[in-house]
């Protein structure tokens, strides 16, 4: 059975105060015009809206601590990562403002390490930082604040034909089902005397070691898929135009929040194109570390 995201209905949610289509397609507008920008000063209105969005959205941190950790870690992560080797930032930018250097008192095979700090890394980070985490908080809220009985018809709303709907409102509910199906083997393993917290070994040994959780899962997984396809074919489905139980019907707020995103989708296309929005480093420190 497909399980959903743990979605309610939340009162005086900013999110759910709109219809899904609308609020799907300002996502779209607001993904790819933040996307447009490597300018700190351009996503910084982004990262607010963000901000604005996931503090009246009425999830309570608990239901996503987890989920908004992994991506905050995982944010910081390639932002520091880029900050220390330079990699990625060279894309956007030639030329390098040394602030200080730091090299290694050792050698490893006759390399050095050696850690640069410019101009250039630590504003790269700074944009890297803003533009990935608006992104990463727009795209968390989703599954929380929209109602899983609406995906298929959301998704068909927004243009797409009824068997691209409904092939994304069965991957939104793949991985929490998956999520699910995994705890229950763990559960059952462990039930069975299998140790799971004792494993030891390389990483090539624990993964080996760990085939009695992912066989049945994997396994798992790919009946149920074979069962859903099935159930799928003796509907007949595909065969012509497929109908929906709910009808969505868009209010003002919906308009103008579509006309919202629209807005800044054109604009930022606008602001590129006309040469601004592209990295910036401010001249001050550039004079500064010459």
């Amino acid at each position: 059975m497909l399980v959903a995201w743990r979605y309610r209905k939340r009162e005086n949610s900013f999110i759910q105060s709109f219809d899904p289509r609308a609020w799907v397609i300002f996502y779209a507008c607001f993904l790819f015009s933040t996307l447009t920008f490597w300018d700190v000063r351009f996503l910084i209105p982004f990262f607010i809206i963000a901000t604005y969005v996931l503090l009246t959205s009425g999830v309570k941190w608990h239901e996503i601590r987890r989920a908004f950790l992994f991506i905050v870690g995982f944010v910081f992560f390639f932002a520091i990562l880029t900050f220390l080797t330079g990699r990625g930032g060279t894309e956007v930018y030639k030329e390098e403002h040394l602030i200080r250097e730091f090299r290694a008192s050792f050698s490893i095979l006759g390399w050095t390490p050696v850690l640069k700090v410019t101009v250039e890394r630590a504003f790269f980070a700074v944009s890297q930082l803003a533009r990935i985490s608006s992104i990463a908080i727009m795209t968390i809220l989703i599954p929380y604040s929209l109602n899983p009985a609406l995906y298929g018809i959301t998704f068909k709303g927004v243009g797409l034909p009824d068997k691209f709907a409904y092939a994304m409102d069965l991957t939104m509910r793949f991985i929490p089902t998956f999520g699910r199906d995994f705890q229950l083997t763990m559960d059952a393993q462990r039930a069975r005397g299998y140790e799971l917290d004792k494993i030891s070994g390389g990483i090539i040994e624990q993964v080996r070691k760990l085939g009695p959780i992912f066989v049945p899962v994997t396994i798992h997984a790919i009946i149920s898929s074979e069962d859903i396809i099935d159930a799928m074919d003796l509907r007949a489905f595909g065969v012509g135009p497929r109908t929906w139980l709910d009808v969505l019907t868009y209010q003002f707020r919906d308009r103008v929040l579509i006309g919202f995103g629209v807005f800044i989708l054109a604009v930022s296309i606008f602001v590129g194109v006309m040469g601004y929005g592209a990295f910036w480093v401010p001249d001050a420190l550039i004079q500064l570390f010459p």
